[in-house]
């Protein structure tokens, strides 16, 4: 099995040697290379998690402000199995940022990715709500009562991180759940909840925080039981190897994990 393993934030120095970017820090965060002579130049594109919709276009920006010579040709948004699927078909990508470990495990079973895959982020999951809470759901086993009385309540498919992390901790709470619908991603479910289509689901804190005022998050115990991990990667079939490197680096750089941070998600430290 592939090690995915959560790693220190590395400078981007020592991953672009050779390449005259500014030297890191005490602390072990990279410096800003904004202005540096030899900034690395190239087109990147990525493929990530629908949970980390939009904060890997913020990370982005963030990173070709610091280095100029940069594009992204795009971010590709869906869920990490399907991601996975499509890369082993034969899709491109210079990155990818999974929403759980399994997910990149199929990639790198094909030989697809080049190195160690570094965990960028954690994130658990919510109830999500309409504002106000009309149901007065606080629990999962509320969450089940609804759906087993006419409720809909929606939950991503099983194959999907999201609903595996869902299928763990209503095992955990020790529940059934009867859905009205199986979502292939995440940003699917918070759809049909801010839409008026599902009166519940279950998404990530991420995506509740996402949503602003249109839904409400609910905690529960059990959510604990399942923390996903997001490990990132450089790909095999890769076109500019060094700056792919160097931009899923900045993902756990302190300028990196402040963005995150701001979006909900929650340090690489957390993974189980």
């Amino acid at each position: 099995m592939l090690a995915v393993a959560p790693v220190l934030a590395v400078a981007l120095a020592a991953v672009l040697a050779g390449c005259g970017s500014s030297s890191a820090p005490a602390g072990g965060a990279p410096a800003s290379s904004a202005g540096a002579g030899h900034a690395p130049g190239g087109e990147l594109t990525v493929f990530a998690a629908a949970s980390l919709e939009p904060v890997i276009d913020e990370l982005a920006a963030a990173f070709t402000a610091q280095h100029p010579g940069v594009t992204f040709a795009r971010v590709t948004y869906d869920g990490s199995s399907t991601l996975a699927t499509q890369l082993v078909e034969g899709a491109h990508a210079d990155v990818l940022v999974t929403a759980d470990p399994a997910s990149m495990q199929t990639v790198a079973d094909a030989g697809l990715v080049d190195g160690e895959p570094a965990v960028v982020a954690t994130n658990t999951l919510q109830i999500v709500v309409p504002a106000g809470n009309p149901d007065g759901l606080t629990s999962l086993a509320d969450l089940a009562a609804l759906s087993a009385h006419g409720g809909k309540v929606v939950v991503c498919a099983a194959q999907v991180p999201c609903g595996a992390s869902a299928a763990s901790v209503l095992e955990s709470a020790g529940v059934t759940l009867v859905p009205a619908s199986l979502e292939q991603n995440v940003t699917a479910v918070l759809t049909k909840v801010t839409a008026g289509e599902a009166d519940a689901g279950l998404v990530y804190r991420t995506d509740v925080l996402k949503a602003g005022d249109a839904v409400e998050g609910v905690d529960f115990t059990e959510s604990s039981e399942a923390v996903n991990a997001y490990p990132a990667a450089v790909l095999t079939d890769v076109t500019a190897p060094a700056v792919a490197r160097a931009f899923v680096d900045f993902l756990v750089s302190r300028e990196g994990q402040t963005l995150l941070a701001a979006r909900g998600f929650a340090p690489p430290s957390e993974a189980g």
